[in-house]
């Protein structure tokens, strides 16, 4: 098969075209041929070896952890799936190797959920992890109807999708962003406000009374902020930050799960979720994918097609 790999860690100039052996499909895994995967910045992160004392990575390397593709075949005991069955999924392994970054990828059928109907295939490669954040974030602090809720770099992959995902279950939301993106955030059902200097107050305009929890995807002073503004500090999650748990709140490393998707999934079908995809970029201008990731400017998803 064909994938963008890695020979060793390195930039985006490291990513190269290669043909690898076909992946081998173990118990309780599905064959999915790739039809999309989302470029995340954990993406180039990881291949630059910011991941190495927590994650083993064997080379070459594929990145990629999120997926969108169709059953090709099933491993042993794994009938949770069919073959020609449309599923996404965040495919986070205990190593790093073999990610979606390819034709095809090997994956534990506890990490897959079916595709969104009412999502194209680029839409549905870029949902899965930053969708997953959004809502592990969300669960963590216990948003639900009625409560106000700040959202950090709400604009961005999966600032747009906890929006949506907060507003569903009938929550207020303030959004920051740059001025260039509120009329986005308005129309996702956001209150949006201008990050930078001065942020505490205008947020305060909104909310007087301080807000009731705080999603936090940018980090620096937009976790002391959040600290500042809420009623309950237990209410702060970041997925950034670590000073976030010191703070009383809670560090969010997001986690494969089926069951999560399938909730996502089901938002999606309902009409109250979607994936803003900026750009689809052919598998093989991976790196151009990165450079534009790691630019910090992007709204919503970049996806590469395959």
């Amino acid at each position: 098969m064909k994938a963008m790999a890695m020979p060793e860690y390195g930039g985006a100039d490291a990513l190269t075209l290669m043909e690898l052996p076909d992946p081998k499909v173990a118990p309780g895994e599905v064959l999915v041929q790739v039809r999309a995967a989302g470029v995340n910045p954990v993406d180039w992160k990881l291949a630059a070896g910011g991941l190495d004392p927590i994650m083993v990575g064997h080379f070459p390397m594929i990145p990629g952890w999120d997926v969108a593709g169709v059953v090709a075949r099933n491993g042993l005991d794994a009938t949770e799936f069919a073959p020609g069955d449309e599923v996404v999924g965040y495919i986070r392994k205990d190593s790093a190797e073999h990610g979606a970054y390819a034709e095809q990828v090997a994956v534990p059928v506890r990490m897959l959920a079916r595709k969104p109907r009412a999502l194209s295939w680029a839409q549905a490669g870029g949902l899965p992890l930053a969708g997953l954040t959004a809502l592990q974030a969300a669960d963590r602090v216990g948003c639900a109807a009625g409560d106000t809720v700040l959202v950090h770099a709400a604009a961005g992959g999966v600032g747009s999708l906890a929006v949506q995902i907060l507003t569903a279950r009938g929550a207020r939301v303030i959004g920051t962003a740059s001025p260039a993106n509120h009329r986005f955030l308005l129309d996702l059902g956001a209150e949006p406000v201008a990050y930078g200097p001065g942020l505490a107050e205008r947020v305060r305009e909104a909310a007087p009374d301080g807000v009731d929890a705080a999603l936090d995807f940018v980090g620096g002073e937009s976790v002391d902020v959040s600290a500042a503004l809420l009623r309950d500090p237990t209410r702060l999650a970041s997925i950034t930050d670590h000073r976030a748990a010191e703070l009383g709140g809670h560090y969010v490393w997001v986690r494969p799960d089926g069951a999560g998707l399938a909730t996502l999934a089901d938002l999606a079908d309902e009409g109250r979720l979607t994936v803003f995809v900026e750009k689809e970029l052919p598998l093989r201008e991976a790196a151009e994918a990165w450079r534009l990731s790691s630019d910090g400017h992007t709204r919503g998803k970049l996806v590469l097609t395959v």
